[in-house]
Formats: C-alpha cells, structure tokens, sequence
C-alpha cells in the first residue's frame, strides 16, 4: 500500500521522462483494473503544508474522464486544469506556468478524448450563448481537419470528430509553446516536456501523439 506523498527530493530526482512513463504505467493498471491501494488519510495529513506534484493536465471537463483515475495518481501527484474542448487560453496558460515553473511539475499533458461533445459542437459550428466564444478556441483544429479529411464535415462523420480530437491536442500544443514563454524555456532547456494524447471511451487506454 502506498501511504507516502512525493516531496521536494523525489520531485526534483524525477525526469519529464520519468513522469510520462510514470503516467502510462498507471493508465495501464487502470485499464487492467489493477489500481494501486493508497492510504488517502496519510496522503492528506503530508500534503497540507506543501504539495510537489510531479505533472499538470490539460484535460476536457468531460465526467468520463476523471484524469487521477485515469492514470492512477494520488493526492499531491497531479495538477488537473479542465475546460470544456481541453484548450489553452490566458489563464490556463497562467496555471500551467504555475505548475511547472514555480511548483516545479516536469509535465505538460493535453488530454483530448474520444467523441468529445465540445468538438462535435465545434464541428457543427453551433451557437448557444457562452459556448460560442469557448468553440471558436476549437475552430483552428476543425479547419485543419477539413482539408484532412474526406466526406461530411460535421460530427456525423466520426473520422472528422477524430482527427479533430488529435488536431486540436496538437494545435493547443503549439500554441502552449508560442504563447508561453516560460514554458517554452523550460521545454528547451529539457527541464519540462509538453506532451499530448488522446482517451479512448471505449477501452480507458491514453494513446500518445
């Protein structure tokens, strides 16, 4: 049973590599159903004076993806920033510079999903309220997608809600290393890896870009 938190030293041992690998391994006992026993009240009495999470998320607010789950981490392990359509905007980038260069995370991770409703209204370019200014951070991905794929451009077309999944995890990727200059300094100089994936619904499995 795990019953100890990450501290500074274990923090500071690990490589971006490190964690990546680290996260896989736990999306594989997830998706074995072989998730590791934590002591959860030892884990909360070590965190309350400090935390030093080893990586932060980018992930959609989707409920079928709860992300600690996902990759079977425990309190103090992960930051989780979520937004409907898992995209980067002012102050998500803030909260990822957080994570890395002051809380001293060696991860970014955008987490798109499979049949993401966000993408699927972006792909339909709807108009409701709020939710239109959120789809148009998506609207980049679905262009790119249409001169990518064939047939129907709408979320009737699964290929197009699937390339457009990966398409937007790999443009909010760019755009984290244009707009962020501190992370992209930090990705530079090897102290931090930005990363993406994609969630399958179907089998729990994170497949890497």
């Amino acid at each position: 049973m795990r019953n100890t938190a990450i501290n500074k030293q274990v923090q500071d041992n690990l490589t971006p590599d490190d964690v990546l690998t680290d996260l896989l391994a736990g999306n594989e006992r997830f998706i074995n159903n072989d998730l590791e026993e934590v002591s959860y009240l030892d884990l909360v009495q070590q965190t309350t004076t400090g935390q030093y999470p080893k990586a932060v998320v980018l992930s959609c607010i989707d409920s079928r993806v709860p992300v600690e789950q996902v990759f079977d981490q425990a309190i103090g392990d992960v930051f989780v920033a979520r937004v409907a359509g898992n995209f980067e905007n002012e102050d998500i980038l803030g909260s990822l510079e957080y994570s890395c260069a002051v809380a001293g995370s060696k991860l970014v991770l955008v987490l798109g999903h499979e049949s993401c409703g966000a993408v699927k209204a972006a792909c339909d370019d709807v108009k409701l309220g709020n939710i239109t200014h959120l789809l148009a951070n998506i609207m980049p991905a679905v262009k790119k997608s249409a001169k990518e794929i064939d047939g129907d451009n709408t979320s009737a077309n699964p290929k197009f809600v699937a390339k457009t999944v990966e398409n937007n995890v790999l443009l909010t990727i760019d755009r984290i290393r244009e707009r962020s200059e501190i992370l992209a300094d930090l990705e530079s100089s090897d102290a931090v890896k930005i990363v993406g994936g994609v969630y399958s619904l179907q089998t729990g499995k994170v497949t890497m870009l």
